[in-house]
């Protein structure tokens, strides 16, 4: 398997088949794959055991596997972090099919891994899609989440027009049916001025996992969900940072989106210039200084 591409889970609702499954590669000390069974299925991920301050969970987006963080988990640990990280539903090493796969659903799986690792509170840190569940969450645990980091978050963004709305609806579709449209946006589209020098590697990894035989279902269940609710903020009351890459070409206006998200949870704001909608992947220090600021601050 490629390296950090995202690994085929042999046996959607049991146990990995014989001989474990293959991992994603990181930077740095390679992650130990940990599971946690929960009724609708299995959840793969790793912990690093231990650091100082409040643990850090971070999700990936849609589609993409706890390895987006390959490239900043081991900075943050580095600097003396906890950090875990977490497969979603239907991708990575995690079980394929799941009844539920909206930012809801996943921030109920993000609490359960803290209730299963015997963490009382974590910062919280979501990618895209995940934005939103990190919102979720840290509104319907407020004593269990620390902080939340949105990272290029679907979240309190402008509502959409008709247009608008009919080139994600068609976008959705060709992601579900077209594993290689998904490739061609993260190599084209989703890192404008900087690639990970793994970045082929990787993106290949992304598409041969769409093709794993029945993930076409987590495929439609995620692109068919809400990904950018509206109204969750107001439930926060816990420090947020809004991060956002000044080229993500998934926003027509990345700052006008991060000045709402910031304004909604009255939250710091940081633009990291020239990222594109993976700034923890084409800019990871620059994530990384950041983040570890507001991290030291919850303690």
């Amino acid at each position: 398997m490629a390296i950090g591409a995202v690994a085929d889970d042999p046996n959607p609702r049991g146990k990995p088949a014989r001989g474990g499954p293959r991992r994603p590669t990181m930077t740095g000390t390679a992650p130990v794959t940990r599971y946690l069974d929960l009724p609708g299925g299995r959840l793969a991920f790793d912990d690093s055991g231990h650091g100082d301050g409040v643990p850090v969970v971070l999700l990936p987006g849609m589609l993409d596997s706890r390895a987006a963080y390959r490239h900043l988990r081991p900075l943050l640990a580095a600097a003396g972090r906890r950090v875990i990280t977490m497969d979603l539903r239907g991708f990575g090493e995690s079980s394929i099919t799941w009844d539920d796969y909206s930012p809801a659903a996943i921030a109920r799986d993000v609490l359960a891994l803290l209730d299963h690792l015997g963490i009382e509170r974590a910062a919280l840190a979501g990618s895209s899609y995940t934005g939103a569940t990190v919102v979720r969450a840290a509104g319907d645990a407020p004593e269990r989440v620390a902080g939340i980091v949105l990272l290029d978050a679907f979240v309190e963004n402008p509502p959409p027009n008709a247009l608008q709305r009919a080139v994600v609806g068609a976008m959705g579709a060709l992601l579900v049916h077209s594993p290689a449209f998904w490739g061609l946006y993260q190599r084209r589209f989703a890192y404008p001025t900087a690639k990970p020098a793994d970045h082929d590697a990787y993106v290949d990894g992304l598409v041969a996992a769409m093709r794993t035989p029945g993930r076409k279902t987590a495929t439609r269940g995620y692109v068919r969900g809400d990904s950018a609710p509206t109204g969750w903020t107001s439930a926060v009351r816990c420090p947020a940072l809004v991060v956002m890459g000044s080229k993500d070409p998934d926003f027509s206006k990345p700052e006008l989106v991060a000045d709402r998200q910031a304004a909604a949870l009255d939250a710091r704001k940081v633009m990291i210039e020239g990222a594109g909608h993976y700034p923890m992947a084409d800019h990871p220090q620059a994530t990384a200084d950041a983040l570890l600021p507001f991290l030291a601050a919850l303690a």
